[in-house]
């Protein structure tokens, strides 16, 4: 095979490779110019089937120097080495009529466009020095005489290198923080790493980290404006870049510019995304603490800092009673230090809704928030006519004790007692933990409060981790009549009677449907937070403001769909009332009635026989009054004697009244940038403003939490009591002791 050099003439561009500017001068030697560009756009390298990749390189005209034109430095990192095989198939070399630049086409062959014939300046002449060996394609390249045959191009991809890593002597940049950042930038494009000389507000010199490589730059400041220009530009690289994968310019700014775009179309991007987009697109590998860092910078750009959010609490409470004429929204701090402590916030539209159309029914439950401070939420939720949950009341506190239990069920009462003459009588669900049961009892002295099954379930299956005795407890407190339910109590004990001891001490009162006193319409567990996971686990990472507009966001939106919702619907009661009603109908056609008055029936089925009086609304069987609408038992009376058994329900099932649910709106809240001028002449505002807020301490300890693992053997073993030589308490170290001395 014949070996070709590549000679040419003036203003010759050539585009190929990798990162690389090579540029041919007038003396044609392999220099930078300004207006030759080695463009590439493609992030892999095209090999052009060299024999030697180690020795060959790329010599244009007489010298093969590298040398300065007009003070610019630039260095060749890589050399122009190709296979004998091209690896990438579909390609070719190209020579354009009028640019001459050498590009990769399609086929791997050599080409001029549009049948440009090589004059005098474009000759390909052979050398034995190996610089560029091209191997002959068929029917296109004569191997004896060396000669090109000419082809036409279809297609030419011509690669592009960023102006952006372009530096030459004269160039100028707004300020010095632009010229550091283009600097910073063309080293991670290039792989070559900066170590700062000089940098003030009127002088910017670095070189090449690399021990002994003569790169060096020198930046200055233009006499009367802040621009910055590059003065000088000494020698090329010698290094041959970094060998590692990291970049000592890659710092946690440079991260946060990098994926600024991308986090702004996804916030929710991961730090393990964004470490591999940088992989993928720079070639560099950073840490997750660094990625982390950076999409944090960006968040708080985007949606204000953490300390921020608890700065702005007083005035977002105002705008949320400004917007939301007759919400509730509180905020307050610790009286010592103004250290955020507590927040309650309920907006009229929920209030509304829970006092003239839910169920008496009301779920406690709290959730922890992941944000920078810590703290938790907490919640209390009522049911709607068709079983949906209807958030009334949102509270957040720096941690969750039994004072703060206790602040949250006063503000609660205080909100249902301002709203309504005639407090209704409640339910109450939660995991009973003690801040609790003392809260209901002082604030909610009538108030039926039960367990939230969820919770005792899950405290049951820790205990005995059996499936069959967890289902067991599920069935025993879906029972209605007392006799079932100690027969389910029995077949727990014929399995595990520790598991029945363990059952028999929880008093049935509180969790079982059979002896519990109170109205729960069929719902056992209060699982607020599982059932808002979807969004809530999203918002409890967020900074407070932005978490609570994301909670009212959202409420806001349920208000709406379900109202509109409603306005389809053509039967008397909701769609789930309707099926229980339809299904009671269906098994009521196989039972015998007997009528004793016009109110008392006696109805026999398969089953057995049950008593039913249609006035006091109640069967033998229970079902009518723990659930709000006729069992099939009361539907087979009422059918007899030719009442309508929709008249017969609750009131809160009844479409009319679900629309009352959702009548209220909830309405959105301005940005915060427009509050100020929103509440000019509010002397609340006014006030609310002067009101300093800081963010609680219970900041979150760095790093990924620890989690304790419980070795299977230690299981029941009795624990060691430590005590700390510190603050001379038990449970800790004194290495652990957090103890204020």
């Amino acid at each position: 095979m014949v070996n070709h050099e590549l000679i040419s003439g003036e203003n010759h561009n050539l585009a190929l490779g990798q990162n690389q500017q090579l540029v041919i001068g007038q003396n044609h030697n392999m220099v930078p110019g300004h207006n030759h560009d080695s463009e590439s756009g493609h992030t892999h390298e095209h090999e052009l089937g060299l024999e030697d990749t180690h020795e060959n390189e790329m010599g244009l005209g007489e010298n093969h120097d590298h040398e300065e034109d007009d003070g610019e430095d630039y260095e060749l990192e890589n050399e122009l080495a190709v296979d004998q095989k091209p690896k990438h198939e579909g390609r070719e070399l190209a020579v354009s009529d009028r640019s001459h630049e050498l590009a990769v086409l399609e086929n791997n062959e050599l080409a001029v466009s549009e049948s440009q014939e090589l004059d005098d300046n474009m000759e390909l002449a052979v050398d034995q020095n190996h610089e560029l060996a091209i191997e002959p394609a068929d029917d296109d390249i004569d191997d004896q005489e060396g000669q090109l045959v000419v082809t036409p191009v279809i297609q030419q991809r011509a690669i592009v290198l960023s102006p952006d890593y372009e530096l030459h002597v004269g160039q100028e940049f707004p300020d010095v923080k632009s010229c550091r950042r283009a600097l910073r930038d063309t080293a991670i494009a290039l792989h070559f790493e900066m170590q700062t000389i000089k940098s003030d507000k009127t002088r910017f010199t670095a070189k090449c980290a690399s021990e002994g490589c003569p790169w060096r730059i020198h930046a200055a400041k233009l006499p009367g404006v802040p621009t910055f220009t590059i003065r000088t530009v000494h020698e090329a690289h010698t290094c041959g870049g970094i060998a590692h994968l990291g970049h000592q310019q890659a710092s946690v700014q440079w991260v946060a510019s990098s994926v600024e775009q991308r986090l702004r179309e996804n916030p929710n991007c991961k730090p393990k995304e964004i470490l591999e987009e940088i992989h993928r697109v720079h070639g560099i590998t950073l840490s997750y603490k660094q990625a982390w860092r950076g999409k944090e910078r960006i968040m708080a750009t985007m949606r204000g800092s953490f300390e921020e959010g608890y700065r702005l609490l007083p005035q977002y409470c105002e705008q949320v009673k400004r917007t939301n004429p007759g919400s509730i929204a509180s905020v307050y701090g610790n009286l010592t230090d103004n250290c955020f402590q507590r927040l309650f916030i309920s907006f009229q539209a929920s209030i509304y809704g829970f006092l003239n159309a839910c169920r008496p029914l009301l779920g406690l439950d709290r959730t922890f928030l992941k944000s920078k401070y810590l703290g938790t939420l907490l919640l209390a939720t009522g049911f709607d006519g068709d079983g949906a949950l209807f958030p009334l009341a949102f509270g957040v506190v720096d941690e969750e004790t039994d004072d703060n239990w206790m602040w949250f069920l006063s503000e609660l009462h205080n909100l249902l007692e301002l709203n309504t003459e005639n407090m209704p009588r409640l339910t109450i669900l939660s995991d009973r933990q003690k801040g609790i049961v003392d809260g209901v009892e002082a604030n909610f002295p009538t108030a039926f409060h039960g367990f939230c099954m969820r919770h005792l379930s899950d405290s049951f299956r820790k205990e005995f981790n059996n499936t069959m005795l967890v289902n067991l407890l599920w069935e025993a407190a879906h029972t209605l009549t007392v006799i079932e339910f100690e027969a389910k109590i029995l077949e727990i004990e014929e399995i595990s009677q520790d598991a029945a001891y363990w059952i028999r001490r929880v008093p049935p009162r509180l969790w079982a449907t059979a002896y519990f006193e109170g109205t729960r319409f069929g719902h056992l567990t209060a699982n607020i937070v599982e059932s808002l996971n979807t969004w809530l686990l999203e918002a409890s990472g967020l900074p407070i403001i932005q978490m609570m507009e994301c909670i009212r966001r959202q409420l806001m939106t349920w208000f709406n769909e379900r109202r509109e919702m409603s306005m389809q619907w053509t039967s008397i009661l909701v769609p789930s009332a309707e099926r229980r009603v339809a299904e009671a109908l269906e098994r009521a056609r196989t039972y015998q009635v007997l009528r004793a008055n016009e109110a008392e029936f006696e109805v026999i089925s398969h089953e057995g026989t049950n008593i039913v009086d249609i006035r006091n609304r109640c069967c033998l069987c229970r079902g009518w009054q723990l659930f709000g609408l006729p069992c099939a038992h009361a539907v087979a009376a009422l059918l007899s004697c030719r009442q309508n058994v929709h008249r017969f329900t609750e009131s809160c099932f009844t479409v009319a009244t679900y629309r009352k649910t959702y009548s209220q709106t909830i309405h959105p809240i301005p940005d915060k940038t427009l509050w100020n001028e929103l509440s000019d002449g509010d002397p609340n505002a006014s006030k609310a403003v002067e009101v300093i807020i800081n963010p609680p301490k219970s900041l979150r300890p760095p790093g990924r939490p620890r989690k304790k693992r419980v070795r299977a053997e230690d299981r029941g073993r009795a624990k060691r009591v430590v005590h700390c030589s510190r603050c001379n308490q038990t449970g800790h170290f004194r290495t652990t002791c957090a103890a204020p001395i």
